[in-house]
């Protein structure tokens, strides 16, 4: 009975996490391009799962997710990630597992956007190239880091007693399924990365040029868009 119930809380405390930060996000006052690009990044993260789903632990959503962070920052990236786990959960199946998934590609793009924020304050040639290492060691990380986070779910959930030497063999279990997510995120990024990162960071420039500049008439701000 208390096993059953440690898996009701943190499920609580995760939806309750998730929910603070839509909210959070939603008071911040993003324009509706950016929520637009968001919803329509997730989508297509959340579908690329769809042709891979007959391979065992292949999952290129983690590394369009640690991409789409790496380029916009952490915040839209954990908004990508967890909504591409709950898009497409509507095709493979929702369930109790579906937040835990949320917050697992959500946190993946929180960290694509650190790696971000890192390349924005080094200097030198070599910039791009650490940045690239750094994003396909981190999406190798992310298919262990993200199995570590959905058998935390299972463990709660399903395993008894919940002891160290359980959570460990749940980890054990899993964990060639994770090395094919490692290294497929590793792949993904060092043979598709480049371009991609090329591409979003296109339609970031005409997002920010789109909102700019802004000027002040009577004590208001107004906002010029451009066309284009």
């Amino acid at each position: 009975m208390v096993d059953s119930q440690w898996s009701l809380y943190s499920l609580l405390i995760a939806v309750a996490g998730i929910g603070s930060f839509y909210l959070w996000y939603e008071r911040r006052g993003s324009s509706p391009r950016e929520m637009a690009l968001i919803a329509t990044l997730a989508a297509l993260a959340g579908l690329s799962r769809l042709p891979f789903a007959a391979v065992p632990g292949l999952q290129p959503t983690t590394f369009l997710v640690l991409i789409c962070g790496y380029v916009f920052g952490a915040a839209p990236g954990f908004l990508v990630g967890s909504m591409a786990a709950f898009t497409s959960n509507l095709f493979l199946g929702q369930g109790p597992w579906t937040p835990w998934q949320m917050i697992a590609w959500g946190l993946a793009g929180v960290c694509g956007g650190l790696i971000g924020l890192r390349k924005e304050k080094m200097n030198g040639k070599g910039k791009e190239m650490v940045s690239r290492w750094l994003l396909v060691s981190l999406a190798f990380l992310w298919g262990f880091i993200f199995g570590a986070i959905l058998n935390f779910w299972h463990w709660l959930t399903f395993i008894y007693p919940l002891t160290l030497h359980s959570y460990l063999a749940t980890l054990l279990i899993s964990i060639w399924f994770d090395a094919v997510h490692a290294v497929g995120n590793a792949l993904f990024v060092l043979f598709v990365g480049g371009e991609l990162i090329k591409l979003l960071t296109r339609f970031k420039r005409r997002l920010t040029v789109s909102g700019l500049p802004v000027e002040r008439l009577n004590g208001e701000v107004v906002h010029h868009e451009k066309n284009g």
